[in-house]
């Protein structure tokens, strides 16, 4: 791949075309605001001026929406070798081009398993995609040329390549993107009119739970317009979920005895199902879930202070697997929690109580 033209200059357009510049590949960059596709020249992603001839991918990173109507006029117009788009969804799409009497040989539908709470090129990195799964969705009637292009460009945004059926894709980005995103959404709702006193409480577990409903809603308007009927049938489940926990709950509050055992029954099966499920999730690199120790260690909010612990645990052997960081609540002080193998966790504490840091249990 020696040109691309990205169509789309918001987080994601802008981030692969950083990446392709980044790496060699002439990039020119389309907007239906051209001053954000200026912005996205400004910051490495390409030049903002149309190309000459056709280019070799031409990647459409627009909202679902308008994937169909933007791809369309591409290939029409003869922009480029290959085209794909990052959107999603991908089943709607592809219906969409069909009912346009398309070939469709020249077309991939792709997705970028990454992204960011804010939005624009202004939150874009070349780095976005690194590491993360890239999903692609070709079908027969896919050329192996433009398979081969978009692994490329999978290769050269560093991510990792996952081949789906696009159906099957919609449906698994509802389980494990869009349906938790308006969950947290509701979880983070119940914080707008509560009192203070209240929202000062919150911790690392609120924090956890809320954290994508940051997001953009009108992105989101058109991600789940794109999306709805996997989405509802998968929150019609959460519903009973909860219904099921009200229930049960109720009975815990009753003065029956038999109404409290059954309540208590209740509430533990919807826990025991939420770590059997949570126990899914795949741990570091894909690989399966690995349970670590955590050794805490209180710190002052200081310059320095991580890079301190960092290099104490690399002193005594220790490789950190996974970190988090928890803010004391109106203190200049915070807990940092390093997750470690079970075997190297004796070895990291008692190393850290040596060089002066102060653990919690």
């Amino acid at each position: 791949m020696r040109t691309a033209l990205v169509i789309g200059t918001g987080l994601i357009g802008t981030s692969a075309a950083q990446a392709l510049a980044r790496r060699g590949v002439t990039v020119h960059l389309a907007d239906h605001d051209p001053e954000q596709a200026r912005t996205a020249a400004a910051l490495g992603a390409g030049t903002s001026e149309a190309p000459d001839g056709p280019v070799d991918l031409c990647v459409v990173a627009v909202p679902p929406a308008h994937v169909a109507g933007t791809l369309a006029d591409a290939m029409r117009r003869g922009v480029a070798r290959g085209y794909l788009d990052v959107a999603s969804v991908k089943g709607g799409p592809r219906r969409e081009l069909e009912s346009l009497g398309l070939d469709l040989a020249a077309y991939i539908g792709t997705h970028p398993m990454s992204g960011r709470e804010r939005s624009g090129p202004l939150a874009a990195s070349a780095d976005l995609f690194e590491g993360r799964p890239w999903v692609l969705t070709p079908t027969r009637d896919t050329d192996t040329e433009v398979l081969n292009l978009a692994l490329e460009l999978v290769a050269l945004c560093r991510a990792v390549p996952v081949v789906m059926d696009a159906d099957a894709h919609d449906r698994a980005v509802a389980l494990v993107s869009h349906m938790p995103h308006l969950v947290a959404s509701m979880v983070a709702a119940r914080l707008e009119n509560a009192e203070e006193t209240a929202v000062r409480l919150c911790g690392q577990g609120i924090r956890d739970v809320t954290r994508i409903a940051a997001s953009d809603p009108r992105m989101w308007i058109d991600i789940l317009s794109a999306n709805p009927g996997p989405v509802a049938d998968l929150l019609a489940e959460v519903s009973a979920d909860l219904d099921e926990a009200v229930t049960a709950l109720r009975g815990l509050q009753s003065a029956d005895a038999s109404k409290r055992q059954d309540g208590a029954a209740g509430v533990e099966g919807v826990l025991r199902r939420g770590n059997a499920g949570q126990a899914r999730v795949p741990g570091k690199h894909g690989t399966a879930p690995t349970a670590y120790e955590i050794v805490a260690v209180l710190i002052d909010d200081q310059p320095g202070q991580l890079a301190r612990i960092f290099a104490d645990a690399e002193r005594a052997g220790v490789n950190v697997e996974d970190v988090r960081i928890e803010h004391a609540t109106g203190q200049q002080a915070g807990l940092v929690q390093l997750m470690v193998e079970p075997q190297a966790a004796p070895v990291l504490a008692a190393a850290l109580r040596e060089r002066g840091w102060s653990l919690r249990q």
